[in-house]
C-alpha cells in the first residue's frame, strides 16, 4: 500500500517507517524537516519525505486536501492533538482512504477506577491533553459508525525508547531522579511511592500499528490499548532501576505538598499529573483482536533508554 505517515521522524516513526518499508509498503513521510529519526536505519532511503508546517497548512484549510493529493491507501496519524486537526483530515479524505489510524493516549481514560483498565471502560479524562485526545476519539470513532470512516486509534502509554529521557521514578521527566539512584543517594517519592506508571516501548507502539494496517478488517472503528504488560509502582520502580546501578535504593516517601518542594515547579506539574493517573491498562483486546502482545517488558523498555542516557553521559556511573 502506499502509506503516509505524519510526524514519521519522532519517537514512533523512528521504528515505525522502516517496518512499514520492509513490509514493502510505500511510505511517505510528512513532517517540518526539523527532526532526524533518534535511530538511523537504511530504509529512510526508500522513503519519499515531504516538508508541511500542520499549523499553518490547517489554518489555512489546505492540510487536509493536502495529505489526499498525496493519493494514500492508508493514513497514520502520530502528531493529532486537536479534534479540529482530525476533522479537516477526515472530511478530506473521506472516501479516499482505506484505512486512518491515530495515535491517541490512554490518558483518555483519566485516572483508574478497576484495574487493568479495558478500552471500554468509561471516559472520565482531564486535564487539556486528555480532554483533547478524547474529543478525537469520540469523533473518530462516530465517524467510522456513522459513515463507515476507516478509522482506528492506538493509544499508548508513556513512550520510551533509546534518545530520550522516560518517565521517571519521581514521575517526572528530569533525569535526576535516575543520577540520585546511580550515586546511592536518597530519592525522595511523593505519598507512599505507590501510585503507578505504564511506559511502553515505541517499538512495540510501531509494531502495534501494523498489527491493525494488516488486520484492517477487524481494527477499522476500534480502539487498542498500547503498554507494557504490567504497570509499576514508583517505589518499586526506583529500586528496580537502582539494581541497574548496583546500588540498593536508598528511599524516602514525602506527603505531597512536602514533596512537591523538593523539586520544580515544572517538575512537580508533571508529576502531579502521572500520578493522578496511576494508569494501568488492560492489553487483552490488541491480542484477541490483532494477535499483538508487546515484546519489551516495562523494566526492559525503561532500561534501554536509561543505558542510552548513561552512553551520552547524561547519567554519571562510577
Amino acid at each position: 500500500m502506499r502509506v503516509v505517515v505524519i510526524g514519521g521522524s519522532g519517537h514512533i516513526g523512528t521504528y515505525l517507517i522502516p517496518r512499514l518499508v520492509e513490509a514493502g509498503h510505500d511510505v511517505v513521510a510528512v513532517s517540518r524537516g526539523a527532526r532526524r529519526p533518534y535511530t538511523p536505519h537504511g530504509a529512510w532511503q526508500r522513503v519519499t519525505t515531504v516538508t508541511a508546517d500542520r499549523d499553518a497548512e490547517e489554518a489555512a484549510g489546505t492540510f487536509g486536501d493536502r495529505i489526499a493529493l498525496l493519493e494514500p491507501d492508508a493514513v497514520i496519524d502520530l502528531i493529532c492533538f486537536e479534534e479540529s486537526s482530525a476533522r479537516q483530515l477526515a472530511d478530506a479524505l473521506a472516501g479516499k482512504v482505506r484505512h486512518f489510524l491515530h495515535c491517541g493516549t490512554i490518558w483518555v481514560h483519566g485516572p483508574s477506577v478497576q484495574v487493568p483498565t479495558r478500552e471500554d471502560a468509561p471516559r472520565r479524562p482531564f486535564g487539556g491533553y486528555g480532554v483533547k485526545k478524547a474529543a478525537i476519539e469520540s469523533y473518530l470513532l462516530d465517524r467510522a459508525q456513522r459513515d463507515g470512516f476507516p478509522a482506528t486509534l492506538i493509544h499508548p502509554g508513556h513512550i520510551v525508547g533509546p534518545g530520550w529521557v522516560p518517565v521517571t521514578p519521581q514521575g517526572n521527566v528530569n533525569p535526576a531522579a535516575f543520577q540520585t539512584l546511580a550515586d546511592g543517594g536518597e530519592l525522595a517519592l511523593p505519598n507512599l511511592g505507590l501510585e503507578t506508571v505504564q511506559h511502553v516501548h515505541a517499538d512495540d507502539v510501531a509494531r502495534l500499528f501494523m498489527a491493525a494496517l494488516a488486520n484492517r478488517s477487524v481494527a477499522v472503528g476500534e480502539a487498542f490499548h498500547c503498554v507494557a504488560d504490567s504497570a509499576v509502582t514508583l517505589r518499586g520502580y526506583a529500586e528496580t532501576a537502582a539494581g541497574w546501578f548496583g546500588q540498593e535504593a536508598r528511599l524516602s516517601f514525602l506527603p505531597w505538598e512536602r514533596w512537591k518542594e523538593t523539586v520544580s515547579p515544572e517538575d512537580a506539574e508533571v508529576t502531579w499529573d502521572h500520578i493522578l493517573h496511576s494508569p494501568h491498562c488492560d492489553m487483552e483486546k490488541a491480542e484477541r483482536l490483532l494477535g499483538f502482545r508487546p515484546r519489551f517488558t516495562p523494566f526492559e523498555a525503561i532500561r534501554e533508554s536509561v543505558e542510552w542516557l548513561v552512553g551520552k553521559g547524561v547519567i554519571k556511573t562510577r
